[in-house]
């Protein structure tokens, strides 16, 4: 932002965020030979995302976020917001435990971060026994910056639980959901709630399916962000077979779905090595 502009009010900035609507990307982790993060493979993504995407998601799953040692993960935020061009940086808080999370949205807003991404609690930690909005709250309580939910139960072990999803996106800092249950009628359920912040599928296989939602975050976005918008404004069998076909020929479903992200775009010359995080 120019030093000449007033930077916007909380109330101003969750309105953004709450409008927030199309293709955002959950950025791989490009890094370097010796493993840090690096900073010109990551304006090169961006750049090669510019004009398809409406923003960014650092350190999440695509990312490795669980994996991201503190320095690497602040690498991370700092580089997306340096080549964003404005576009919101969703930060990825991959930890699953009230505390830490709130850390790294005090950290991330530091950084010029927009928002922070949250999971539910996992199973493995204190949190375990926390419901969902109870957990939500707990990090809203403790840090300013706004929360953008992420609904998953792979890595949480959480049990989907619509009314717990549309109860937490009624607090006051939640800006938005990465709907990644990878289940059709979960998501059906969950828009049935009424719930009033932007719903993202997160899953390549179901980006057309479920009328209603605001966007698309998902892994294929780092490579194909113009299929995955064409598929948004125009959702027909037709869009999702070829959605469908760009995910098999990219391995998305692989377990390290990641790293397959990354061979090709280093392939592409887009990062500089197609090296997994440490």
């Amino acid at each position: 932002m120019p030093e000449s502009e007033t930077p916007p009010t909380r109330a101003e900035n969750l309105a953004r965020l709450r409008s927030l609507r199309g293709v955002v990307v959950p950025l791989v982790t490009p890094v370097d030979e010796n493993g840090k993060v690096d900073e010109d493979s990551v304006a090169r993504l961006l750049e090669s995302l510019h004009g398809n995407v409406a923003g960014f998601m650092p350190a999440l799953s695509s990312g490795e976020g669980w994996k991201l040692s503190l320095a690497q993960w602040m690498d991370m935020v700092r580089y997306t917001v340096r080549y964003a061009r404005g576009l919101p940086v969703l930060a990825g808080a991959e930890l699953g435990y009230a505390p830490l999370i709130a850390g790294r949205s005090e950290l991330a807003a530091s950084l010029g971060a927009d928002a922070v991404v949250v999971p539910p609690p996992f199973g493995n930690t204190e949190d375990a026994g926390l419901g969902f909005v109870d957990h939500v709250r707990a990090i809203e309580r403790d840090a300013d910056l706004p929360i953008f939910l992420y609904c998953e139960n792979a890595v949480s072990d959480w049990t989907l639980d619509a009314d717990a999803l549309a109860g937490a996106c009624a607090l006051p800092s939640v800006v938005g959901v990465k709907e990644s249950s990878n289940d059709e009628e979960f998501t059906r359920e969950a828009l049935d709630r009424g719930i009033e912040v932007p719903v993202f599928q997160g899953w390549e296989h179901l980006l057309t399916k479920v009328p209603g939602t605001a966007g698309f975050i998902g892994s294929l976005a780092n490579l194909e962000p113009g299929a995955c918008r064409e598929a948004l404004a125009d959702p027909t069998p037709e869009r999702q077979r070829t959605v469908d076909d760009l995910s098999e020929r990219y391995r998305l479903d692989a377990d390290d779905w990641y790293a397959h992200l990354k061979k090709e775009l280093a392939a592409r010359g887009v990062i500089s090595t197609d090296r997994p995080v440490d």
